[in-house]
């Protein structure tokens, strides 16, 4: 057997020297910036920041929050003409207080033989339109843009909402190559800042600047000057295997905490969660709710107290509808869900928490951010990212997290959406905590082909399949939702296969596995007396999800997972073997994955193994390169392989 095995590709941002013909150095436009069509570090990029410079600070004369803004952008083919529209989002509290721009400077620079010609943008051609209640969005778009063109526009935000900072979004959707934010903070004014992504910042320093802000009474504040710079920033493009681009974009944010007023208070803005949780107990749109009896006896008679656990979960499973909006924290009403019986996530999590609770089952409820919400802050409480509640069941030192909105899960799994990692456990008597939100065990998915081969070279057998976990949940979705089409899928997909016969052997919709069985048939190509056979009749694995060159954000999977394909091919004592598939070993760095292929003639059979599993849940972006390598070889495996036989 050959044991061949992939060598970690770290991805290691080196900074490099080599020259670049984009001038990036500040604002200005240079003759290169214009003749220069290609970024060779990305040859796929359809635009490209060359520069971009904001500094935030706090008026002098009026204390408003003001922010300067410059960026300069080379349009590199007319797929990136959309850079040229610029939209700039302002915030008003509906009365008088409200976010203003000015200041706007917009050029479009183009190269007409030897010529530059600047092409500037008028004031009339900056509008402004009504988004919603409280955001207006300031629009612009740059003139004579063209494949080639060098933009650059800078405009002044001022807002009288100091408690929200400006923050800073080093990286886009398009490469830059150098990005700066200054900040000057005063001293009175405590903010958490946090570095968002996985990339690392070329400067971060920061010094205090004396008296840098007159206040009323005569006073003086000093104040906190940082520069923050990225170079070289790759793109953010989005791929399979992540959670929402919030999570990793790299960009700096800021929560204020304290504010310092000169007569010695201090108003205190973040909150802690002894106080989130006091607020929550008694908030009659969420604590209240808790304590809504619901006085249903159904489920007293069953004495085992998992088992009675598990009736009332399909009880609300089967009995309410999730109407597919979540509004944790907006109208809530156990009452209402009810009478309806369709309601919101916080509606029938709260009933199946209030009945398990009437039941003698220890529950709490617990707050968490869906994947497409994103991360929440763990330092310090944030309750509006929270977008989602969930229960947590503890029966005989067994910990169940529960979701009844779901009717295809199972006691204890919880939808795709739940996995982003932490749930706040809400403890109304002993303080909340946080609970990681990770599946426990494996989901699987194997297929076990026996097949015989008559003397007409038709394969002739069974398939038995079974899936668990969140392979087998789409599966389920699909039978039970439209049995009549579900095998019509299967012989779309695998026309090569004739399915003479199918059933399922699995219990329910709510069965933690999958199983199916299949009659099946295949002829074998015939080529000049050879048969030639591609031993995976059934695909674990279509394509390779990760095309990247680069990806700087992790691998998410969501929950570990592990893959197995066996086949048995009886030669019926009719055929040579000619050729069969070379054996191959293959473990991800760390031993964070695994595969195993192997094939061996055992008396008149053909007995073939293929198991590929991924350890981890998720996977930091150092891995990206075997990762991807690792999912190729799979891919190849399964195309390529072949069996060659001869009839005697």
């Amino acid at each position: 057997m050959k044991f061949i095995y992939l060598t970690l590709l770290l991805l290691i941002a080196l900074h490099v020297n080599a020259q670049t013909d984009f001038y990036s150095t500040d604002y200005s436009v240079s003759r290169s910036d214009l003749t220069t069509q290609v970024y060779t570090k990305d040859s796929t990029a359809n635009a490209l920041v060359i520069y971009e410079y904001g500094k935030s600070y706090i008026d002098d004369e009026t204390f408003k929050l003001v922010s300067e803004f410059k960026r300069k952008l080379k349009i590199i083919s007319s797929k990136g003409f959309d850079k040229a529209t610029v939209s700039v989002y302002l915030y008003n509290d509906g009365n008088k207080n409200k976010e203003k721009i000015k200041n706007v400077i917009a050029t479009t620079y183009n190269l007409k033989g030897e010529t530059v010609v600047k092409t500037s943008l008028r004031s009339n051609e900056i509008y402004e339109e009504r988004y919603n209640d409280h955001y207006t969005i300031a629009k612009f778009t740059l003139p004579n843009v063209k494949e080639g063109s060098v933009i650059t526009y800078s405009y002044t935000t001022e807002t009288p909402y100091v408690y929200n900072f400006k923050s800073w979004a080093f990286q886009d959707d398009i490469p830059k190559i150098y990005s700066e934010y200054n900040t000057s903070i005063p001293a009175n004014y405590e903010y958490h800042i946090k570095l968002v992504g996985f990339l690392k910042l070329d400067v971060n320093e920061s010094v205090i600047e004396s008296q840098c802000l007159t206040v009323y009474g005569g006073g003086y504040a000093d104040c906190t000057v940082s520069k923050y710079v990225m170079k070289d920033i790759p793109a953010y493009i989005d791929e399979d295997y992540t959670t929402t681009k919030d999570n990793y974009l790299a960009k700096i944010g800021y929560e204020l905490n304290t504010i310092k007023k000169f007569d010695g208070r201090i108003d205190k803005i973040s909150k802690t969660w002894n106080d989130v949780d006091k607020e929550l107990k008694t908030d009659s749109r969420f604590g209240k709710q808790l304590k809504v009896n619901i006085s249903n006896d159904t489920f007293t008679s069953e004495v085992d107290a998992l088992k009675r656990a598990e009736n009332i979960f399909s009880y609300v499973q089967d009995t309410y509808t999730w109407d597919g909006t979540y509004n944790i924290f907006g109208d809530i009403s156990v009452r209402d869900l009810m009478k309806n019986k369709s309601g919101n996530v916080s509606e029938i999590n709260i009933l199946l928490h209030n009945l398990l609770e009437e039941n003698g089952i220890d529950v709490k409820p617990v707050l968490l951010s869906t994947r497409a919400n994103g991360f929440v802050t763990k330092i310090f409480p944030v309750i509006s990212e929270f977008n989602y509640l969930i229960v947590q069941a503890t029966i005989n030192n067994q910990i169940y997290l529960l979701d009844a909105t779901d009717t295809y899960v199972s006691f204890g799994e919880l939808p795709f959406r739940c996995l982003n990692r932490d749930g706040r456990l809400l403890d109304f008597k002993n303080g909340s905590t946080w609970v990681e939100i990770n599946p426990k065990t494996l989901s699987t998915m194997q297929y076990k082909v026996d097949l015989k081969l008559e003397e007409n070279d038709l394969l002739v057998g069974k398939a038995d399949v079974t899936s668990t976990g969140y392979h087998a949940y789409p599966l389920k979705k699909s039978y039970y939702s439209n049995k009549s089409e579900y095998l019509k899928h299967y012989q779309e997909k695998y026309n090569s296969i004739n399915f003479t016969e199918h059933k399922v052997t699995s219990p329910g919709r709510t069965s933690y596995e999958f199983q199916e069985e299949f009659n099946i048939e295949y002829q074998a190509e015939n080529i000049n007396d050879n048969l030639y056979i591609n031993p995976f009749l059934f695909k674990l694995m279509s394509e390779n999800p990760l095309k990247l060159q680069e990806r700087t954000y992790p691998i998410d999977f969501g929950y570990k997972d592990a893959y197995l394909y066996t086949l048995k091919i009886d030669l019926n004592d009719n055929y040579d073997i000619l050729e069969i598939p070379e054996d191959l070993n293959i473990s991800l760095p760390n031993n964070k994955g695994l595969y195993i292929f192997s094939t061996k003639v055992i008396d008149n059979d053909i007995v073939l193994y293929f198991k590929f599993t991924f350890k981890e849940t998720i996977y930091n972006p150092e891995y990206y390169e075997s990762l991807k390598v690792f999912m190729g070889t799979i891919i190849d495996t399964q195309k390529n392989s072949l069996i060659v036989l001869k009839h005697k």
